[in-house]
């Protein structure tokens, strides 16, 4: 299954690619589950990040590993791809697209694909992750408007 999600931020895509960080990840998350990050190493290739997610009567570990990164003098992007996931996930990708407009207009896209071990799965878990990914686009525009 696919999923993509748009926001444009007014500021310049090399300084909110600067603030992509461990800080940034965490304000990403909704409330539920709770997210402990463990690890996060950055968005270059190579890079881990480590999460427990508590879903309250049992917590899941999720670990990715950044599979491609690239800046070019139009956009910043960078893949993850889960190496354990938690039990309803079989696959995931998520390419993070911070792609120029002009000088003062970045648009940060969320380009996801997944698989669950059922494929009827799919079609459950897709809602609840266009609610996750649609609840950080007003986070992106607070925290990584130019001036904040």
């Amino acid at each position: 299954m696919k999923l993509r999600l748009s926001t444009t931020v007014s500021n310049h895509y090399l300084a909110i690619k600067e603030r992509f960080n461990a800080d940034l990840f965490m304000s990403l998350n909704p409330p539920f589950p709770p997210v402990k990050l463990k690890r996060f190493d950055g968005c270059e290739k190579g890079d881990k990040v480590q999460l427990q997610l508590n879903f309250l009567l049992f917590k899941q570990d999720w670990q990715s590993l950044i599979t491609e990164s690239k800046t070019d003098e139009t956009e910043f992007l960078f893949v993850d791809e889960g190496t354990q996931l938690p039990f309803m996930f079989s696959y995931w990708r998520h390419r993070h697209i911070i792609r120029r407009v002009d000088e003062t207009t970045t648009e940060i896209i969320d380009d996801i694909e997944y698989k669950a071990h059922v494929k009827v799965l799919d079609l459950l878990l897709w809602p609840a992750l266009l609610l996750q990914f649609a609840y950080r686009k007003p986070i992106y525009k607070r925290q990584l408007q130019a001036g904040k």
